[in-house]
């Protein structure tokens, strides 16, 4: 450890040679009156000591600024240093050499020279100066400083005691500052900044800040260490204080009361049927519990995580009821209609069935996971609930729309505060049965972010191979998931990710039409209305005319949840009529149905409009079912621009430019007599704050073009889909079904079609479907014009009578 030596103010400031040998040195800052002892094992160092001893024992200490340097040239070296003399020298065993050096004075380098394995430095000596009676202020700062230093002392810093008697009696602020700066912890960078600085007021105030963190540093330290030895005594204390309430609780009598605890967990243990390895596990948590004092935070964990392991059902189970008719008859009662969907659930029952019958010969087959996708409202999730009813096994439901945490499936590990089992394993304590039909409701809701990804976290739960062996967080044990019945639900299956999608069977519930509204509302909803709010058929009759005006003309939707809604709205206007004591058969008829809900929502005959030039009907599908949209088109004067608006993603703005393509290369052919570099077509898709995508417009956009550029209508009651070549050739789309319900709803009369798609939507369209609505199916996009635009001659006619009207309006 350095020591100091104390220099007395009437010393004269010694004369130092003005070249010195340096001795470079690694991460010690050697100050003036600062004696500390020195190893040297480098050849130059070496050298440097050899040739101080031969003269004046004079040696210039320098720092290097990076301590790996072996061999350090001027820029490697600090500016500042210090002139010392070497004490003693001693050589040791390894051939390096102990040196004890005495700081002289400050130096700064103005030449560094190599003379062979020698450094040596010409230097510009820093006299300190003879110390001059202090203004108040130094006076006040060499007090701060002491007092300081007297504080750090007195916090527990190492300072040998003749060295703080030594420092309570020097006066000069520059040897002060130098004195105190050897006995601090400083680093390199910090302790060259003070060697550097050369009024000694400056010096002595960064000393000053120095200390001043020195002592903050030290009271943490007291208060850490204070905390810690109380916190040893409380725990000292706690422990007589616990075997002294041992003592008393046993006299009491209310020790009994624990071990019957204990006694009663050991019995549902046994009880809950667990594997083998889990109850070993659970009864040694047990065993933890017992020797555990029972107020404390872990053991209210420890109970609490005990409880669901007992709840778990490890071994109960339903018996499956595999009546093929019966199940045929529930799902008949429940919907109307979905004969595919139904009868992949009887497909699924009949498997079960002849497995349980041959149960010698075959290994259950491992099946995929339903999923149901289709439009809201068409009966999704009631689906799930006839299935549990069907099989006779108990039905949950578990909501993903919105999960984005991966531990909402999973859980969280019992150590957070709060923690939970997953999603998964509530389900399934909910149920009480290890083979219950678990609904996952809105499965292309799911998000991730930082927090995981839950997609991910289900392929597990969905793999038939590995949720033998399910693990949650919370549980940290295996449990076995392949006896449940998982279902699946969305709305689209677009936004499911690929290796979740894989893993499902996904079944396509499409919207309904007019006639299976109807059916549906006679068949189910209305019955339930009724009986939601305490009503009977010698209440209310609700007539085909009357429900018929509400599914045209106050919903609009692929399912039938707002057509629940406005039934339920004209039974609470009767049940509010009949409580006002006007008791009588209400029949719901149009006029009722207007009276209680007032003027019709939607007009679909109006809403088609008249025919317009560039106004063209396409359709779309979204994940709430079909749409009609109108796509507009206009010509004016500009440089060949095709402007494009209506948030249009990059599929369809390609389709719009494809569509201009074929138009432009059979000009001739459709009597276009416009300069193309001299005009800009605009097409605008309303609705311009959603998004639209894909190329099934195609042909819609071109009919829109076709017809803006050569001024013929486009009848308004035509619509269409289809994706668009350069040659005009029409490309198969998907979502027709959907598409052409829609184009039903809206009261459209001809569909226009791909060609490639016509088995397609022939298999899967309702007849009452094909009945009311023309299908045209096409290959090209010739005959789409031919349909869908009036012909050259009369719009010639109409034209003529246009401008006759306007001159007749003039007179």
């Amino acid at each position: 450890m350095a020591e100091l030596i104390q220099h007395h103010n009437n010393v004269e400031e010694p004369k130092f040679p003005e070249e010195l040998p340096v001795l470079p040195l690694r991460d010690v800052v050697v100050f003036p009156m600062m004696i500390a002892p020195l190893f040297v094992g480098r050849p130059f160092s070496l050298n440097a000591v050899e040739e101080a001893l031969k003269e004046h024992k004079l040696i210039f200490l320098a720092t290097q600024k990076d301590k790996d340097v072996e061999e350090p040239k001027r820029e490697d070296l600090y500016d500042y240093g210090t002139v010392a003399v070497i004490l003693k020298a001693m050589k040791m065993g390894d051939g390096r050499v102990k040196i004890l050096v005495q700081g002289l004075g400050r130096a700064k380098i103005k030449e560094l020279k190599r003379e062979g394995e020698l450094y040596k430095a010409v230097l510009e000596h820093i006299p300190e100066g003879e110390y001059r009676p202090k203004s108040i202020e130094e006076e006040a700062l060499v007090k701060l400083v002491k007092d300081q230093l007297e504080r750090v002392v007195a916090l527990g810093k190492q300072i040998p005691p003749d060295m703080v008697a030594i420092l309570r009696s020097v006066e000069d602020p520059g040897r002060l500052a130098d004195l105190i700066a050897g006995q601090l912890d400083l680093s390199t960078e910090e302790a060259v900044e003070i060697l550097s600085t050369v009024d000694p007021i400056e010096r002595l105030k960064k000393v000053s800040e120095k200390l001043e963190h020195e002592i903050k540093v030290l009271e943490v330290q007291e208060l850490i260490r204070a905390k810690a030895r109380e916190s040893m005594e409380k725990e000292q204390r706690e422990y007589f204080l616990r075997q002294q309430l041992k003592a008393i609780r046993k006299e009491l009598g209310e020790e009994e009361e624990r071990s019957k605890e204990i006694e009663e967990y050991r019995e549902k243990i046994k009880r809950a049927k667990m594997p083998k390895e889990v109850e070993e596990a659970v009864l040694k948590e047990l065993a933890r519990l017992e020797k555990m004092h029972p107020e404390s935070a872990e053991a209210a964990v420890l109970r609490t995580w005990l409880e669901w392991m007992i709840e778990l059902p490890w071994s109960k189970r339903t018996r499956d009821r595999l009546d093929i008719e019966r199940a045929r008859r529930i799902l008949d009662e429940d919907h109307y209609d979905l004969e595919k969907v139904k009868d992949r659930i009887l497909e699924y029952l009949a498997v079960k069935a002849l497995i349980k019958k041959r149960k010698k010969r075959i290994k259950e087959v491992k099946q995929p996971t339903i999923c149901f996708v289709g439009p809201p409202g068409v009966g999704k999730t009631s689906l799930a609930r006839s299935i549990a009813k069907a099989l006779g096994r108990k039905f949950v439901r578990i909501s993903l729309g919105g999960v984005r945490d991966e531990a909402e499936i999973r859980g969280h590990r019992r150590t957070y505060v709060g923690a939970m089992p997953g999603k998964i394993i509530q389900a399934i304590k909910k149920a009480g049965t290890k083979n219950p039909v678990i609904l996952l409701d809105e499965i292309d809701k799911m998000a991730s972010d930082f927090r995981g990804d839950p997609a991910a976290a289900l392929l597990e739960v969905l793999d038939p191979e590995q949720n033998r062996e399910f693990v949650d967080n919370y549980i940290n044990h295996p449990f076995d998931l392949s006896e449940v019945l998982f279902i699946a639900t969305a709305n689209t299956p677009h936004t499911i990710p690929e290796p979740l999608y894989d893993r499902l069977e996904v079944l396509n519930i499409p919207g309904y039409t007019e006639y299976e509204k109807l059916q549906i509302a006679k068949k189910y909803i209305v019955p339930k209305q009724l009986k939601n709010h305490g009503l009977t058929p010698e209440d209310v009759e609700f007539t085909d005319s009357g429900l018929l005006h509400i599914i045209r003309h106050y919903t609009r939707e692929a399912g039938v949840r707002n057509l629940d809604r406005k039934i339920a709205a004209i039974c609470r206007k009767v049940a509010l009529w009949i409580t006002e004591g006007k008791e009588k058969k209400y029949r719901v008829t149009k006029k009722l149905v207007e009276k209680i809900l007032g003027a019709p929502k939607f007009v679909p005959e109006l809403e088609l409009g008249e025919d317009e030039v560039g106004v063209a009907t396409g359709l779309a599908w979204t994940p709430v079912g079909g749409d009609v949209l109108f796509i507009e088109a206009i010509v004016t004067g500009g440089s060949g621009r095709l402007i494009l608006t209506g948030r249009l993603g990059e599929v369809m703005k390609e389709s719009a430019q494809a569509a201009l393509g074929f138009i432009k290369a059979n000009a001739e052919k459709y009597n276009i007599d416009k300069d193309f570099s001299k005009i800009d077509i605009h097409v605008h898709v309303p609705a311009g704050a959603i998004p639209k995508d894909g190329p099934s417009a195609g042909i819609t956009i071109a009919t829109a073009m076709l017809s803006a550029l050569t001024g013929r209508k486009v009848r308004k009651d035509v619509a269409m889909t289809g994706e668009i070549t350069l040659g005009g050739k029409v490309l198969p789309v998907g979502g027709l079904k959907e598409k052409v319900l829609a184009a039903l709803r809206y009261g459209v009369k001809t569909v226009i079609l791909p060609e490639k798609n016509k088995q397609e939507v022939l298999e899967e369209l309702p007849e009452e479907a094909k009945r009311k609505i023309k299908l045209v199916f096409v290959d090209r996009v010739e005959p789409v014009f031919e349909l869908a635009l009036y012909p050259e001659e009369k719009r010639k006619q109409k034209s003529k009578w246009k401008k006759k009207a306007k001159e007749e309006a003039k007179k």
